[in-house]
């Protein structure tokens, strides 16, 4: 193991690893645009790590990882403790690795992201639990003991999966359930391979199963099985239901051919590269089953609306699909787009063209397909209720856009399902399942006035994730999993000897 230089952050540069080729990607190539470390380049990278006393990196992660922990780990070469470290907070670190605007969170907030470019926390990350994994290290369960209790959970998104991962390490049973017919939810069929591998979440389902985790897929609740039957057969029940209802914007000529909302194209067009190819165009999604059959893209006029990382996600599969133009329509500036500006960066090379501060009106065509849209320039004004300027419409500013598919990524909501009125479950006034209380209001992860973590109006049932929060980030989802566990922990426990009750609220993390 050789010494730590301290001013290793100086005689090394910031780098991530090699991407694909220009000009793959550009001829349609779907594979993890970064690749990974070698061992000496994830050590170098690790050993530029400052090891700050209080580290902004920690703060600004919604799970607040052991960051410089497990960077120095990596540099000493020891994978397994930096493996194990990691999952001490995250229960999918190589998910977040790959899919987590790290611009905006941890290397956002690195010190040495100020001048001489921020450790590369993300890629060393991924880097530290593929190698861990490829080696044949497992989550150590040995002395976790099976305590009988059972917990039923609801969507195998992140949320639900971290939500699995921390019951099991408290010796609970987990059994999830999906309408889908694999595990991940958005994570599997919403962002494209070219950011997350589907490999990746074939191989956390086997770490999970390994685990003890059980899983039901193809099972739709409410139809199915219902709410009671789970609340009767199970001991608490978690919600992990997402955030899949678009925002459409309510723009005249919508309803044209070849308008698209963003979730479905991504998902069909997954589809369509990953399973049995261009016989799943037309297949219906669960949810959307009266989605229009994918339209084939190939020398197509694309105009994607919206700026978020779903966006990106659209312009860069249409990229890849053989579009002959593909333009991203923005609102605001681009300091105020709330994409990673990794990802604007990713798609501007590959020759997606970015239109800001333009406010889409009317969706156009020629009676039946779309074949432009109509939008108008704008600046920023007042800032709203959420403190971002306004985009106000430039008068006399209107211009057409010729396109041939139009794509709508204007961001999503909660569309909770009417069963759960039946069991008592309240909503908020914006849709959203309503929960008594956070890991914040309960510092201890211990009861509050109000209840428990992540506990809705039916006690035995708890939520987290987009449903709770509306559409975030997939590491949110995996905090309030977390945390929601915790939860459950403590409500199971809560006749058990305070002995045994903090044991396993420390398995859960």
């Amino acid at each position: 193991m050789s010494k730590k230089s301290v001013f290793q952050f100086r005689d090394a540069s910031r780098e991530m690893p090699t991407r694909i080729p220009l000009q793959l990607r550009l001829d349609g190539d779907w594979g993890e645009l970064y690749g990974r470390f070698a061992e000496a380049e994830a050590k170098k990278q690790a050993g530029r790590c400052l090891d700050c006393g209080n580290p902004y990196c920690g703060w600004a992660c919604p799970l607040h990882n052991y960051i410089p922990n497990w960077l120095e780990l990596a540099r000493e070469g020891r994978v397994h403790e930096a493996a194990a470290l990691c999952h001490e907070t995250n229960p999918l670190p190589e998910i977040c690795g790959r899919v987590c605007p790290q611009d905006r969170l941890c290397e956002g907030s690195c010190t040495l992201n100020d001048g001489f470019g921020a450790v590369t926390i993300g890629a060393v990350e991924k880097y530290i639990v593929d190698s861990a994994l490829a080696s044949g290290w497992r989550p150590d369960l040995s002395a976790v003991k099976p305590n009988g209790r059972r917990v039923a959970i609801v969507g195998a998104g992140p949320a639900g999966l971290s939500c699995a991962d921390r019951l099991a390490r408290a010796g609970i049973q987990a059994v999830v359930f999906d309408r889908y017919e694999d595990i991940g939810g958005l994570l599997h069929f919403g962002i494209p391979s070219f950011k997350l591998e589907k490999s990746v979440m074939r191989q956390r389902r086997e770490v999970l199963e390994g685990m003890g985790v059980q899983f039901k897929l193809g099972v739709e609740i409410g139809r199915d099985l219902s709410l009671d039957e789970l609340i009767a057969q199970f001991d608490a029940v978690f919600l992990g239901l997402g955030s899949y209802r678009y925002t459409d914007g309510g723009l005249p000529g919508q309803d044209l051919r070849n308008v698209l909302p963003a979730l479905p194209f991504l998902v069909q067009n997954g589809r369509v590269v990953h399973s049995e190819g261009e016989t799943v165009r037309s297949q219906p999604i669960a949810g959307w089953e009266d989605q229009l059959e994918l339209p084939d893209l190939r020398g197509k006029r694309v105009v994607v609306l919206g700026g978020g990382d779903t966006g990106m996600d659209c312009v860069r599969s249409a990229v890849r699909m053989g579009a002959a133009q593909v333009r991203c329509v923005y609102r605001r500036d681009e300091a105020n787009m709330p994409g990673s500006a990794r990802e604007v960066g990713n798609a501007r090379e590959e020759g997606v063209e970015f239109l800001f501060n333009r406010q889409p009106l009317e969706l156009l065509g020629d009676g039946t397909a779309v074949n432009a849209v109509r939008v108008a320039e704008t600046r920023l004004g007042a800032p709203d209720a959420r403190g971002r300027q306004r985009a106000e419409v430039v008068e006399g500013s209107e211009s057409v856009l010729e396109a041939d598919v139009v794509i709508i990524a204007f961001g999503f909501q909660p569309d909770p399902p009417a069963w759960l009125a039946q069991q008592g479950i309240e909503l908020t006034d914006n849709g959203r399942i309503k929960v008594l209380a956070t890991s914040e209001s309960c510092a201890t992860r211990r009861k509050s006035a109000a209840g428990l973590p992540y506990q809705t109006t039916n006690p035995k049932v708890f939520a987290g994730g987009d449903a709770v929060r509306g559409a975030d980030l997939v590491v949110t989802a995996a905090f309030e999993g977390r945390e929601a566990a915790a939860g459950i922990v403590s409500l199971l426990s809560a006749q058990a000897p305070v002995a045994a009750r903090d044991e396993q609220l420390a398995r859960v993390g």
